[in-house]
């Protein structure tokens, strides 16, 4: 597969910069020859990793109690990743392997991604009937502490996963009041990323919470089903985006396939070449032309923006719900000798139309709100900001300077509902908004997930851009990925 021979080429060439790294003589020899040809491993700035080793040292000798090496090393290593953007981290083996079993969908744990803040974790979104799911954890809370101990003195969040079976206790901040404690039970997390059901007949809802290994292979089985209980043809198909954090970015692309005969699905730019590819559709529509509505909100971000702009570009789907989250970048897993792996965003992705959806999302064609009578007024103050611009450090987006304020979490049927109508009859919901227009919240008021949603006028949009192809299935030794921000990791990983 062609994406499987990216990933080994990308690999291979990043291979000699993390060698050179590994295996340095103590000797550099052309980095003071001035007629030496440059390279990206020549130029090593010597003064710098002076001052690094003397900052080493003291620490080693002077630091009030004993630090370990092994310690020291792997927090400078950490730190070297820590300002380059939030999705650039460093894995130690265990992580490593955790971050591999993301990609398969099978651990143990609550089920939660994660996004690690200072001395808290911040829920990005409980993963669809989980543990964390049952007991209420919602986007956008505060994990604070674990079994009574602050993430600030605990390994982040290696404590969230554990035997099947067993407790544990979470302390969540949400909103301006006080905290409280939510006992969960660990299981085996087997994320089933694809459920699907029918709306009405010959109308298909399909909802992709999470882009895994298997995630194309199941959409094709999930709406062959359908298609079968519809007598063989749909009339149309509501694709369910909302709080999908990415994933592999392979199985987007396989499921964008199967909904286009033709055009551009995404393509990627990096510094070094082979960083840069795009992706182009196959041949077979498996939905045969019927329409189909994407509902996203803030929580959708990645992969999941890169299925909704490539449809959406081609014209083969429109959008509805709230602004996406914003991620437009690309991360390369690469694996070290000693078990560990770094994940380092390696390229920007484009829709077809050639836009970067970097710190700006995907505003859809119709924009949903909450009701205001369902507006809940524990609503964490952290949704109203809830995107990749509100990173520190985030990459730096073409049009983030024009882009409004984030999007929000919409939860419940009330969007399902609402993406269906708006299916069915083009501009009815919209419609709707327009003839009954939401009552303004109050200033200090977050607008919060809730489990009805009504249709607001979407504001234009400009044209997206190219885009960029995802990893295989199969992901390789480099596999390329989408996750949100920061370690956005399921319990650690």
């Amino acid at each position: 597969m062609r994406v499987a021979r990216l990933a080994a080429a990308l690999l291979l060439a990043l291979s000699p910069v993390m060698t050179l790294a590994q295996t340095a003589p103590d000797k550099v020899a052309t980095a003071d020859d001035p007629d030496a040809k440059e390279s990206v491993t020549s130029r090593v700035p010597l003064d710098e990793i002076r001052r690094f080793v003397a900052v080493y040292n003291a620490v080693r000798a002077a630091y009030v109690e004993p630090v370990d090496d092994k310690r020291l090393m792997q927090s400078a290593v950490r730190g070297l990743l820590l300002e380059l953007d939030p999705h650039s981290t460093y894995f130690d083996k265990e992580d490593a392997q955790a971050f591999d079993e993301q990609a398969t969908g099978a651990y143990e744990g609550i089920g939660v991604e994660l996004l690690q803040q200072d001395n808290v974790l911040k829920v990005v979104s409980p993963i669809d009937d989980t543990p964390a799911a049952r007991a209420g954890i919602r986007a956008g809370d505060l994990i604070v502490a674990i079994d009574g101990k602050p993430i600030s003195a605990i390994e982040a969040m290696e404590p969230l996963r554990g035997v099947a079976g067993s407790k544990v206790v979470l302390t969540i901040e949400r909103g301006e009041g006080k905290p409280f404690d939510v006992t969960v039970v660990r299981e085996t997390i087997r994320v089933t990323s694809v459920r699907s059901k029918l709306l009405e007949p010959g109308y298909a809802y399909i909802r992709i919470s999470t882009f895994q290994a298997d995630t194309a292979a199941d959409f094709q089985k999930h709406l062959g089903q359908l298609q079968t209980q519809s007598g063989g043809k749909l009339k149309g198909l509501v694709l369910d985006l909302r709080s999908n954090p990415g994933g592999l970015l392979t199985a987007a692309v396989q499921v964008a396939d199967d909904l286009l005969d033709k055009g551009g699905i995404v393509s990627t730019r990096g510094r070094i070449s082979i960083s840069d590819a795009k992706f182009d559709a196959t041949p077979g529509d498996l939905m045969k032309g019927a329409p189909v509505m994407v509902l996203v909100d803030a929580g959708s971000a990645s992969a999941s923006e890169v299925l909704a702009g490539a449809l959406r570009d081609n014209q083969r789907a429109r959008v509805i719900g709230s602004r996406t989250f914003g991620k437009g970048s690309v991360q390369t897993v690469l694996p070290l000798d000693n078990g560990d792996s770094v994940k380092l965003t390696t390229a920007r992705y484009y829709t077809p139309s050639g836009r970067s959806i970097q710190a700006t999302g995907i505003l859809p064609d119709v924009e949903l709100a909450p009701e205001p009578s369902e507006v809940n007024k524990d609503v964490p103050a952290s949704l109203a900001d809830y995107s990749e611009a509100s990173l520190p450090g985030h990459l730096r987006g073409d049009d983030e300077a024009t882009a409004s304020k984030a999007g929000v979490v919409l939860s419940g049927e009330g969007p399902v509902q609402s993406a269906l109508r708006e299916l069915k009859q083009p501009g009815s919901v919209a419609s709707v908004a327009k003839a009954k227009p939401t009552a303004p919240a109050p200033a200090t008021q977050v607008t919060t997930p809730v489990a009805a949603a009504k249709a607001v006028p979407a504001k234009p949009e400009a044209e997206a851009p190219p885009v960029a192809k995802p990893e295989p299935a199969d992901p390789g030794p480099a596999p390329a990925v989408f996750d949100p921000p920061r370690p956005t990791t399921g319990d650690g990983k």
